[in-house]
Parts: structure tokens; sequence; C-alpha cells
């Protein structure tokens, strides 16, 4: 497969992106190929186009499979396994922010939640601590509430939902500093 200039440019700097999310390089461009790819494309292609090494592009695929955001298509003829990405951005969001959620944000509730129950019982532990951990808690329950009422929403609503979000804050101002 060869790549435009643009379709390269794009792919390394979603790899460089994906590192500064926490995803590994590879993985990311390897998602960027197959999103930006009209075709299924086999390991050996994908190793092909982006120089990688074939050891490489399986554990990626592997890791992308996991994140649900690639999967298997077979083609008639075709022993090898071949990948598509999803194709809709929403979508991708939509997965990435629910696993972030699952294998970042609840366990860490859970531990705070176990803190704020110790920290009831810790007597050596000064009430100014205590409040900024339940600070952080509150916080993140709020975050994920809020995360839970609109995940389910259709694309289409939540665009002119964040398009209204954005007037509404216009019309509020910044002038509420202090409630940060």
């Amino acid at each position: 497969m060869n790549l435009t200039p643009t379709t390269q440019k794009y792919i390394l700097h979603w790899g460089e992106m994906g590192t500064r999310w926490g995803v590994n390089r590879t993985v990311a461009q390897i998602h960027a190929l197959l999103f930006l790819s009209n075709r299924p494309l086999h390991a050996e292609e994908i190793c092909d186009t982006l120089n990688l090494a074939r050891s490489n592009v399986s554990t990626s695929l592997k890791e992308l499979q996991s994140w649900g955001l690639i999967r298997v298509h077979h083609m008639l003829g075709d022993r090898r396994d071949h990948f598509l990405a999803h194709q809709d951005a929403w979508e991708i969001f939509r997965i990435i922010m629910e696993e972030r959620k699952k294998r970042e944000l609840d366990p860490t509730l859970t531990v705070l939640r176990e803190c704020a129950l110790e920290a009831a019982q810790d007597r050596e532990l000064e009430a100014a601590t205590r409040e900024r951990m339940d600070e952080v808690l509150a916080f993140l329950e709020i975050l994920m509430r809020a995360y839970d009422d609109f995940k389910h929403l259709p694309p289409a609503t939540l665009q002119r939902f964040l398009k209204t979000g954005g007037k509404i804050a216009r019309f509020l101002g910044t002038d509420d500093k202090e409630d940060i």
C-alpha cells in the first residue's frame, strides 16, 4: 500500500499523539493506517506499509482488538486475517472513553472510596487532608455521573449539546474562577 505524503503525515502525527495519551506509538500508527484505509488490510500489508516488524504488528493488532477499535475481517479465498477499524469518529471516541473509564477511572474511584471510608477511622489524618481527598472523590463522581448521563446519546444529539454548551458557557462568562 502506497501512502501519500498527507497520509504519512497523519499516521506519524497520530503515533506522536498516541504517545502523549499513553498509547504505544506503533499501536496508534496502525490504528491510523486502518482508519484511513479504504479496505481491510492483513498484517503483512501493515508491516510493509509502515516498515514494522511482524511481531510488533501482531502485538499492536491484539491491543487494538482488546480496545474494540478494530475487528477481524475474512476475505473469500484468503486464509489470512484482515483488519478493519471503526470509521466513525464519534464511535471511536466513545469506545476510547469507555475503555479508559474502565481501565483508569473505575479503579481510581474504587480506591478513593476505600480511602474515604478509611479516612473516617484514621485518627492521625489531618482534617484538611481528608477534605482534599473528599474533594477529589466528589469531583470524579460528578464527572462519572455526567459521563454516564451523556454516553448513550446519539452523536447528532451530542453534537447539538456540545454546541449549545459552548454558547451557554460564553453566556455565563468566566467570572467564576473561584468555583474551579
